[in-house]
């Protein structure tokens, strides 16, 4: 009877197992789709707001240029009213020094040249108030010149900024990776972020979620590179062919294996190096997002999209130009 219950127990014990771990799945299954639900958030409002800031620069050049050659035209305009101004005034100096004599000598032409001597100072006060105010408009032109040239060398010093961080980044991996590009690792620089793609057999055996030791050299690797990267949102995917899963354990279906091989990649990384959890997620993609329809081996792979920290160049978009 003893060894009866000992039995039943042991078969309870074994019962629970598959229950419990197909439970830790669906709650890390779970956990990574609402990962990638508020990745792909973030990633669009990246996309958007860096769309914002170059059409924002584009329309800051265009204005820019346009204020440059009415600002030029007016410099014309001012040279050539300052020319009349000029004329006029010697005009009416002379005006005064004849005067003067008629005065003294009491010519009847007196009359004639006092209108002559009103108009002209009436001409050149005229003149005087255009100038002044020419002087004033460019002045305010040139300010708005000078603050709109330094803003899109702003912008375009913190575009440089980023484009340099991601080409530096994308340097140190493939410097790191050397040597496994023939092994199925691709590293892609595309839209301001670094996508590291590597092929399933690189890093897992058939239908495993457990890497190889040769794939595990390649993700310490990988993890020292960005451990010192503090400014970086790194997300990590699984995918699959379309090939259905024939097993009754787990991972049952392919979006089971997508996901836990994307933690098991995102698990040695983060034993292995100091990086920072709260940087990385984890994700899969099952089947959906093939890369070649034509090639299931290119299918199957981990692809690590590294993001660069747009925090710098959103804080300009928000300001008041």
């Amino acid at each position: 009877m003893k060894k009866l219950l000992i039995i039943s127990g042991v078969f309870l014990m074994v019962a629970c197992v598959p229950a419990k771990k197909y439970q830790e799945l669906e709650a890390k299954y779970e956990k990574s789709q609402k990962d990638e639900a508020t990745y792909k958030t973030q990633a669009i409002d990246y996309g958007n707001r860096l769309k914002e800031v170059e059409t924002e620069l584009g329309m800051l050049k265009a204005a820019n240029e346009k204020m440059a050659d009415d600002t030029m035209s007016m410099h014309t305009e001012f040279r050539n009213l300052q020319a009349e101004y000029d004329r006029v005034s010697q005009e009416n100096e002379l005006l005064e020094k004849q005067y003067e004599k008629l005065l003294n000598s009491g010519n009847e032409a007196t009359a004639k040249l006092i209108e002559d001597l009103e108009r002209t100072r009436i001409e050149l006060q005229r003149k005087e108030d255009r100038l002044n105010k020419l002087e004033q408009e460019l002045n305010a032109r040139e300010q708005a010149i000078a603050q709109k040239e330094a803003r899109i060398a702003e912008l375009e010093n913190v575009i440089a900024m980023q484009e340099k961080i991601v080409s530096d980044l994308k340097r140190k991996i493939q410097e790191a990776l050397m040597g496994f590009e023939d092994k199925g690792i691709t590293v892609v620089e595309k839209d301001g972020k670094i996508y590291v793609s590597m092929e399933a057999k690189l890093l897992f055996p058939s239908g495993s979620t457990v890497v190889n030791a040769q794939g595990k050299g390649v993700l310490i690797d990988l993890a020292k590179v960005l451990e010192d990267q503090k400014d970086l949102d790194i997300i990590v995917e699984g995918h699959t062919d379309t090939d259905p899963m024939r097993s009754s354990a787990h991972p049952k279906n392919n979006w089971e294996l997508s996901v836990l091989r994307a933690t098991s990649v995102v698990q040695i990384m983060l034993d292995n190096s100091a990086m920072d959890p709260a940087q990385i997620t984890a994700a899969g993609r099952s089947q959906f997002h093939p890369v070649d329809p034509n090639d299931k081996a290119k299918n199957r792979r981990i692809e690590i999209i590294i993001s660069p920290d747009l925090g710098p160049l959103f804080d300009l978009i928000s300001e008041t130009p």
